[in-house]
């Protein structure tokens, strides 16, 4: 079937009941109630429950080109390396495709190969990241099992100062280590209540080198992004948008031979032992369309929002092709109750996993499976009294799930929510919250589907998590100090790369540690440290570094991060990340440490250009990221990040 693509459609346009209804007082369209904010949706108070969010301001420090580096100075969210096809994030060691992941809300389904990352990002417009680590609500959608990941990007009015009509935004950057080439482009405009967003961003480059000064193959940057966003918003506050992007990253990568002696991308992988590796020409390709209702103006108890999106994730590694697919909605709107909200709707998904082998026989069959949901759920937030706050909320949701040989599953299951925050003193506050969160079926890895062998699915079954974090934070003046424990159990995960095709085959796996944070402030910077040590188990053990789909061995992980602003014109800081040496691991996984600096200026009389200087791994440590793939497996050849790069870019507003 063929299809335009999106960069030549962008070229041609140029629930807990009791304590509800003790406390629910709904008003009327008549009466609005002005609420204020809700202290256990603050900032500090989501922090210490595991829900963090990487800021604007953050994400213009950090200035990244990849979403490794969006999560920098982030002791808890980890990202391997290499090009951006085979970037994976980890949260507390567990891997993103047991979280609910969205980008500006819309559904994004798991990676079709497992040597590739799951979600394909471009970050040029992201404008923020909110990460929940264990404990997601009910309205973050179906199968959070471990949390979610909602990553939000910037629209035309987030763009636009007041009163302008039109801009642009044009980046150009280079590397001496990498990347060659990293360019931006996105024009933007508004009139009588429409809005426009169009944006390319395209990055090349060369194979990066090492801190040894090895140059690691198949990772030279390849990548193109496309996104188009229109608007239009009625004087009343009616709001309709309609979103399109695609993500596109290609190019040369390393393969080695696999089951039926053909060749299979491993871009996880600096290599793989006694197995010549090849480069090969690759594919990952991420597209996504987007409808989004809401009202600006809602009041009283009619505050609604409804989305439809449509997602696919494409990889070709050669030996093997997959490709996942995920029509999802929502509709749910925002109801005033005594001290708060509740947010209450319903959602649903239908997504396919898709796979065809390129090898003789056995090795060239393919297959289909299915998986459907229809979710319904609540989840209220309120402040009860001057120094209580909770949180709570449940969700039911129905699937149904065919496999490749056509067999019918069917289940449903709850879960439920509940946390809670308590001031203690006028510097102290305590936060606890325990969350079950019903997991279901899991589709299977597309580009493996029926390859080699028939998979069965004697045994399937649904899986379950049980989440729980209590923490306490000290706040005053410049300080802002948190510590919390954490422990996530996820139960009866199907098994999505099968062996010998057994579907019903399934793990659990648990990550348990302590989170800590310390932040210093002053009026023009900040220092923050931020230590998370997660003890990461599968099914008893240790888990491994190539427990696709899982988790990976994260130990302790410490970050830092920090800017100052000199004066109008200057801004320095950087970020730091130190892994310590950890030995539960099948073999003792080194320690490191890696230091980035940047040094920002804009020319007094030109505010609207920013020149900025980063050099990124100071000291040129070589390692390997704690959470890269086969880092403690005898027969991978760990890829190491890049050595020290020293990076250029402007920035330009028009």
């Amino acid at each position: 079937m063929s299809r335009m693509p999106l960069r030549s459609f962008i070229l041609a346009g140029t629930a807990l009941s009791t304590p509800l209804l003790a406390t629910t007082a709904f008003a009327q369209e008549d009466d609005p109630v002005f609420l204020g904010e809700v202290r256990i949706e603050s900032a500090d108070a989501q922090a210490l429950l595991g829900n963090d969010t990487v800021t604007e301001e953050q994400l213009d420090a950090r200035n990244p080109s990849s979403v490794k580096d969006v999560f920098a100075g982030e002791s808890a969210v980890t990202t391997g390396g290499g090009a951006a096809i085979a970037q994976k994030v980890f949260v507390n060691g567990i891997e993103e495709s047991l979280l609910s992941v969205t980008i500006d809300g819309a559904r994004q389904n798991k990676s079709a190969f497992h040597h590739t990352g799951n979600v394909l990002l471009d970050p040029e417009l992201l404008k923020s990241v909110e990460i929940s680590k264990g404990l997601a609500p009910a309205d973050a959608g179906p199968g959070a099992l471990a949390g979610s990941i909602a990553y939000e990007t910037k629209d035309a009015g987030d763009l636009l100062d007041a009163g302008e009509n039109f801009g642009g935004r044009f980046k150009l950057g280079t590397s001496d280590n990498g990347t060659e080439l990293e360019s931006a482009l996105a024009l933007f405009g508004r009139q009588n209540g429409f809005e426009y967003l169009l944006s390319a961003t395209r990055r090349t480059g060369n194979d990066y080198k090492d801190g040894d000064g090895n140059e690691v193959l198949g990772t030279r940057a390849d990548l193109t992004d496309y996104v188009v966003k229109f608007a239009y918003e009625a004087q009343n506050g009616h709001r309709f948008e309609f979103a399109a992007s695609e993500t596109e990253d290609s190019g040369l990568r390393s393969a080695q031979a696999g089951p039926g002696g053909i060749l299979f991308i491993r871009p996880d992988f600096a290599g793989v032992v006694s197995r010549p590796s090849v480069l090969t020409e690759a594919l990952s390709r991420r597209t996504s369309y987007t409808f989004t209702y809401s009202n600006t103006q809602a009041q009283g108890i009619w505050d609604p929002v409804i989305q439809i999106s449509h997602n696919e994730q494409e990889i070709d590694a050669s030996g093997v092709y997959g490709v996942n697919k995920s029509l999802s909605g929502t509709f749910k709107n925002d109801f005033a109750i005594a001290g708060g909200t509740l947010t209450a709707g319903l959602d649903f998904f239908r997504e396919t996993a898709e796979g065809q082998g390129r090898g003789p026989g056995l090795f060239a069959s393919s297959g289909t499976e299915k998986l459907s949901n229809v979710g319904l759920f609540a989840q209220a937030r309120q402040d009860v009294g001057q120094r209580v706050s909770v949180s709570y909320g449940a969700r039911y949701d129905s699937q149904r799930f065919t496999g490749a040989d056509g067999s019918k599953f069917s289940e449903g299951g709850f879960s439920v929510n509940g946390s809670v925050d308590v001031i203690l003193s006028d510097s102290w506050t305590l936060n606890a919250g325990l969350a079950s969160s019903w997991g279901g079926y899991e589709l299977g890895e597309a580009a493996l589907v029926n390859f080699g062998t028939a998979w069965n699915y004697s045994g399937f079954t649904t899986s379950r998590a049980n989440a729980g974090r209590i923490g306490l934070r000290f706040d005053k003046g410049p300080w802002n100090v948190s510590a919390a424990l954490f422990r996530t159990d996820v139960d009866d995960i199907a098994a999505v790369l099968p062996s010998s095709g057994a579907r019903g085959a399934t793990a659990d796996l648990k990550s348990q540690g302590v989170d800590v944070a310390v932040e210093y402030s002053w009026l023009s910077g900040f220092a923050r440290l931020n230590w998370t040590y997660a003890d990461v188990e599968l099914n008893g053990a240790a888990v491994g570094s190539t427990a696709y789909y899982l988790g990976r061995p994260m130990g302790h992980m410490i970050a830092l991060e920090g800017g100052w602003d000199l004066d109008e014109q200057w801004r320095v800081g950087g970020t730091a990340e130190i892994a310590l040496e950890n030995s539960d691991a099948a073999i003792t996984l080194p320690g490191y440490e890696v230091v980035n600096l940047y040094a920002a200026y804009s020319p007094r009389d030109l505010g609207n250009l920013e020149i900025r200087l980063d050099v990124r791994n100071l000291f040129d440590e070589t390692y390997a990221s704690r959470s890269s793939d086969g880092v403690d497996a005898a027969s991978v050849i760990a890829l190491n990040e890049p050595g020290r790069t020293i990076g250029l870019t402007a920035r330009l507003r028009f």
